[in-house]
């Protein structure tokens, strides 16, 4: 039995037994490369095992098996991690046994072990390229290639109250999603200390639940922009079922050509998608609409240090996403003396949403496979089970930033109004 910190030598991996089958023989080289893997990413602890089912590495405290599932798998991952092992494993050709996510956590923490400085991570970084353009063309591509695969696929695993696709936020830790969902459009609403007659901008809204909820339980008048075709005419039947259609307007376009003037605007799980390049011009855009006294709120998926993206899910899932660091993010609020107020990390939060979505996505996995394919299951399965593992170990955070102008003197004293019971 291998410790998980023993070398893997060419010598010592021979020495394993193997049961060859279907002449699908495992050469020294093979197992070499295998090892060679592991301690790329820091040797984790979990099983090895190759396309003869031989293992060659076993600790004892695994928590999971990593298994290819033939040798030109194991010889593409090895070129470039982050980007090849998504694609593998949604063709079934990588597959990981035992719990997924906690498999992910453990390859996560012995990741971050690894040096930044090793000759083989600074090969790896050079090769990531940069996210795709987010130009108003740019971003109504990437916006496209995610939102708009269906509102049916998202109501599968999304709350039922709001379709909120951003963190929730859990007041107690045994509340239900959509309870949760409901909990954090509250704290939203409370942050922006938003009262009857406030207009409000709303900067990607996604299926347009946090500007009803804000009209309906907090009196105000909403604009928001999004460039998903599907996502606002879903916003809009919805507005327009629950009598709310007066207050809220959606509109399909991009946030660059938000118009007029706002006591507060939002934008909530936008920020990822606009990329640092534009960060200064979100703030001109803010700078431009909101009112001497005006209340604003981001919420983003950020990082505690400026990194890309994993290669593969900037590629396959979210093209063109960026999660900053707060001292990125400042890039909005610095040049234009927007004064920040208030930074909440809740990124404990969003793994809890994450596991709930995963729970709702395996309950109707057979649906999604009907309606796409098992490649894009497995894709997404890969996505949501890894986006749990990033925020538990700390490799993601949840940021909410407070700000306003600089020279306004009507804000909350103390925090106790994001307290108040419902």
């Amino acid at each position: 039995m291998k410790s998980q910190g023993d070398s893997c030598s060419q010598q010592e991996v021979s020495s394993y037994s193997r049961s060859v089958f279907s002449g699908k023989n495992v050469s020294a080289m093979d197992r070499w490369v295998a090892c060679k893997l592991m301690q790329l990413i820091g040797n984790p602890a979990l099983r090895l095992k190759l396309w003869n089912n031989e293992e060659l590495m076993s600790p004892q405290k695994a928590v999971g098996t990593l298994h290819f599932h033939d040798r030109g798998s194991l010889y593409r991952v090895i070129t470039n991690p982050d980007l090849h092992f998504g694609d593998l494993y949604s063709a079934g050709r990588i597959s990981i046994g035992g719990n997924l996510v906690a498999s992910m956590e453990e390859v996560y923490r012995s990741m971050q072990q690894v040096s930044k400085s090793s000759l083989i991570a600074q090969v790896i970084t050079a090769w990531q390229k940069r996210p795709r353009t987010n130009s108003l063309n740019g971003s109504l591509n990437n916006i496209h290639h995610h939102y708009d695969l269906g509102n049916e696929f998202y109501e599968l695993w999304l709350d039922k109250e709001a379709m909120q696709y951003t963190c929730a936020y859990y007041p107690d830790v045994e509340a239900s999603l959509e309870e949760a969902q409901i909990a954090k459009m509250h704290h939203v609403s409370r942050k922006l200390q938003l009262k009857p007659g406030d207009a409000v901008v709303e900067a990607g809204c996604g299926w347009g639940g946090l500007a009803r909820f804000m009209a309906k339980h907090y009196g105000v008048t909403v604009r928001s922009y999004n460039i998903s075709k599907e996502q606002v005419a879903y916003a809009r039947n919805k507005a327009r079922e629950q009598g709310l259609d007066s207050q809220i307007e959606y509109i399909e376009d991009d946030y660059r050509n938000i118009s007029g003037e706002y006591d507060a605007f939002v934008s909530v799980g936008m920020l990822e998608h606009v990329g640092q390049q534009q960060f200064k011009g979100l703030g001109g855009v803010i700078d431009k609409c909101l009112k001497s006294n005006g209340r604003g709120l981001v919420h983003s998926i950020g990082r505690n240090s400026p990194r890309l993206m994993n290669a593969w899910i900037e590629k396959r899932i979210f093209p063109g996403a960026y999660p900053p660091s707060i001292k990125e993010m400042m890039d909005i609020f610095e040049p234009y003396d927007l004064s920040v107020l208030d930074v909440e990390n809740m990124r404990l939060h969003y793994a809890k949403t994450l596991e709930h979505w995963l729970q709702r996505f395996d309950e109707n996995d057979k649906k999604i496979s009907q309606r796409f394919d098992e490649n894009f299951t497995r894709a997404w399965r890969l996505y949501l089970a890894g986006s749990i593992a990033a925020f538990t170990t700390g490799e993601l955070q949840l940021f909410q930033i407070v700000f306003s102008r600089q020279e306004n003197n009507q804000i909350a004293w103390t925090r106790s109004h994001l307290y108040t019971q419902d």
